[in-house]
């Protein structure tokens, strides 16, 4: 299964062969370089850790420069690892060169980001509740999520709130996977993916792209 990690570039329009104007995403994906390939032998299950974009020299810590020089390589800044089905072989050999080549047969893909922080909100924003009538009677309530009193309660487990009760809280900053992006154009001279839609998360933010595993 093909996989990379990128950074996210920004979002543009292009035309596609139809004359149809379609919402694109700009992703700088690779070159990654694969740092460890784990083995059952050595490490209980099989995986490929990879890594991507580097780290200023002055900021490297001893014990990731170390674990970067077993791969020949200096040390990333956005390492991910990927495992793999068990008993299967990794795709790539340790210190391997991973770049947007590995996309150029491949029509529809994955993609995982973080999503951008929008801090603490309100229950009408962050859950689409309808808030109180705008209408005589409701004073500076417009916006109040309403009585929980009979949400607390749950006879034999205590009367306190129960996880994932809908209220006002922090939102966004999480982790995003998004599928069945259309992978429109590939620039191997630029280590170029153009995704149709829209990623997760803001402009310049870390991506991890893989082989679509529901639609091929």
């Amino acid at each position: 299964m093909a996989m990379l990690l990128g950074k996210k570039i920004g979002m543009t329009q292009v035309y596609d062969s139809d004359g149809k104007l379609l919402p694109v995403t700009v992703v700088q994906a690779g070159p990654c370089k694969v740092l460890q390939v784990k083995t059952n032998e050595t490490d209980g299950y099989t995986a490929i850790q990879m890594g991507f974009s580097d780290v200023k020299k002055s900021r490297v810590k001893k014990p990731a420069e170390g674990h970067a020089k077993k791969a020949e390589a200096t040390s990333k800044r956005f390492i991910r690892e990927w495992r793999l089905a068990e008993g299967a072989e990794a795709p790539f050999g340790l210190g391997e060169d991973i770049t947007v080549s590995a996309f150029s047969e491949i029509t529809y893909v994955d993609v995982s980001g973080t999503s951008k922080g929008k801090g603490f909100a309100g229950v009408m924003k962050r859950h689409g509740f309808g808030g109180f009538p705008a209408s005589h009677g409701c004073k500076r309530k417009h916006r109040a999520p309403g009585s929980i009193s009979s949400h607390a309660s749950d006879l034999g487990h205590g009367g306190n709130l129960k996880k994932g009760k809908r209220m006002g809280g922090h939102m966004g900053d999480v982790r995003v996977t998004t599928k069945n992006h259309q992978l429109i154009g590939i620039d191997e001279e630029r280590n170029i993916l153009v995704i149709k839609g829209a990623v997760a998360g803001a402009a310049g933010g870390y991506v991890e792209i893989r082989q679509s595993k529901t639609k091929q």
